[in-house]
């Protein structure tokens, strides 16, 4: 795994639950990690929710002095330059869609040095509105690329239906993960997939689900 890694997707196309899973992954091996909640337009489903998890399992978080008030403020107030020199992976959760990665494209010069250590990752769910076909996926993530000024680098597959998934539904993903993959020119690094299904897929990643809908929620 690269020293630093950017994930960016589609709202609800489970990015930041992604994040989330390979922080704490990074973590449960020793390793220092630091993971940057960049989500500047949408205050819900973050991953500075998980502030006490993280301090709990030696994570770093990085987040907006907004992050979880009653404040929806677009601001950025991070060093990631200093965050990306710094010993440890720095792992950088993304705002859904181009408007959430506008704010990247300030920080891709300076990025632009760790280049090589980078990857940037595209998050897609095929059973999420506005993403079911490859060719509206890569529409969304080609905006993505032009506002944030800087190109993926592979694909993660994360095509799920919240609680009703099944392995079949993870199974039915697959065509559309390769065909957003070899359209997009990017290879498939992964599909994930819920640890307590047995799924067999290609580079499959098994996940814990840590971002809920709040129905879904304990009260």
């Amino acid at each position: 795994m690269k020293k630093i890694t950017i994930i960016t997707g589609h709202y609800g196309s489970g990015k930041t639950n992604f994040a989330v899973n390979l922080a704490l992954k990074l973590a449960a091996r020793q390793e220092k990690v630091t993971i940057v909640d960049f989500d500047i337009v949408n205050p819900y489903f973050r991953t500075a929710d998980f502030k006490e998890l993280f301090a709990e399992k030696g994570v770093t978080l990085a987040a907006s002095m907004y992050a979880n008030t009653s404040l929806d403020i677009p601001a950025i107030s991070f060093d990631l330059e200093r965050m990306a020199y710094e010993p440890g992976h720095l792992i950088i959760d993304v705002g859904g869609d181009d408007a959430g990665a506008i704010g990247l494209g300030r920080y891709a010069d300076a990025l632009a040095a760790y280049k090589e250590q980078t990857d940037m990752l595209y998050v897609i769910n095929c059973y999420r509105y506005l993403t079911e076909a490859p060719e509206e996926t890569l529409a969304l993530m080609h905006e993505i690329e032009q506002v944030s000024r800087m190109r993926h680098t592979g694909i993660i597959n994360n095509s799920n239906l919240g609680v009703e998934t099944t392995a079949e539904t993870i199974l039915k993903s697959m065509d559309y993960a390769k065909r957003v993959a070899e359209q997009a020119g990017l290879p498939l690094a992964g599909t994930t997939y819920r640890k307590d299904l047995k799924v067999d897929v290609p580079d499959g990643i098994p996940v814990d689900v840590y971002v809920k809908p709040v129905w879904e929620q304990p009260l």
